[in-house]
């Protein structure tokens, strides 16, 4: 797969705030999830990427061009903003062909029908915006976005107010698309959300990129950080104190029944765990790994910022 959207020590200020430091990124087809807390930069950087703000310094080409200087390119690439974006008097069919006609795009009404249809918003589609709910609003704006079969598809926070339902069916949604060759950039700081939809996370913490990669392959480089195991068995008590005897066990910890463990290498103490426990006669019942969720790596990218 070649490089659709590659970003070159990009930055982005506002007179004396930074948005946007130093980032360089490359991305290709399929799913990327983008993720921090308010105020990391993401909006910054999709608007930057979509063409709508011009960086302060750097550069990026999206499709091998200028978004700021060759028009044509948004004829491939979508953008579906976090604002409330909608004409609450026209109906989810009128806004979404309003969408594909200026997209001049063939067959605008037929065009139109099969992406709400994407969406699941097909029998509500008659109805003015105005009165669908935010869920309802943010399945139009992803029709509208979807409508040109765009190669690039840009979400900002695209689930806000979307209910359980509703999420899962977008979620499923993005990931069709990312697995049929579409280049998929989700903002989001739902943690769960993104771990669900995507397999490559692009963490920024105050403008800058804080890790990029898969959940294994970022909690795997952060080997500073003890990995955590959460462990069930005959005699937790036994168990700990055998482990604390073991090399690359830092600590142990015992808890409702349960040890919990920190280890240098936890591959080393996936080894050991079996050897010990045969050797002490312990039973263990089930074994868990306790930070290898997106979560717990977030929460250790931003410590201390």
């Amino acid at each position: 797969m070649t490089d659709t959207i590659v970003i070159n020590e990009l930055s982005k200020w506002f007179g004396p705030k930074v948005a946007v430091s130093e980032v360089s990124i490359r991305f290709r087809p399929g799913v990327t999830g983008l993720l921090g807390p308010n105020g990391a930069g993401k909006t910054t950087l999709m608007r930057i990427v979509a063409g709508l703000q011009r960086p302060s310094q750097g550069g990026l080409t999206v499709l091998g061009t200028n978004p700021r200087t060759d028009p044509s390119i948004y004829k491939r690439m979508a953008l579906v903003p976090e604002d409330e974006a909608v004409y609450e008097r026209l109906s989810a069919r009128q806004f979404v062909e309003l969408a594909a006609r200026l997209a001049r795009v063939d067959d605008p009404r037929g065009r139109a029908t099969r992406a709400l249809e994407t969406v699941e918003l097909i029998g509500p589609a008659d109805r003015a915006l105005g009165g669908y709910s935010k869920g309802m609003r943010q399945r139009a704006k992803v029709a509208a976005a979807l409508v040109s079969d765009p190669e690039i598809i840009l979400l900002d926070e695209p689930l806000n107010g979307a209910d359980p339902v509703q999420r899962a069916q977008l979620i499923d949604v993005f990931k069709e698309l990312g697995a049929a060759g579409r280049t998929v950039l989700v903002s989001s700081h739902v943690l769960a959300e993104v771990e669900r939809m995507s397999e490559r996370v692009v963490a920024m913490v105050d403008g800058r990129l804080a890790a990029v990669g898969s959940v294994a392959d970022i909690r795997g480089a952060m080997t500073d950080r003890p990995r955590q195991v959460f462990v069930e068995c005959s005699d937790p008590r036994k168990l700990a104190s055998a482990l604390m005897a073991t090399d690359g066990v830092v600590g142990t910890h015992i808890d409702a029944g349960q040890v919990r463990i920190e280890a240098s290498d936890a591959r080393d103490l996936a080894n050991r765990l079996p050897v010990i426990a045969v050797e002490n006669g312990i039973s263990i019942s089930r074994l868990e790994p306790a930070d290898e969720s997106l979560e717990s790596v977030f929460r250790y990218l931003v410590e201390g910022r």
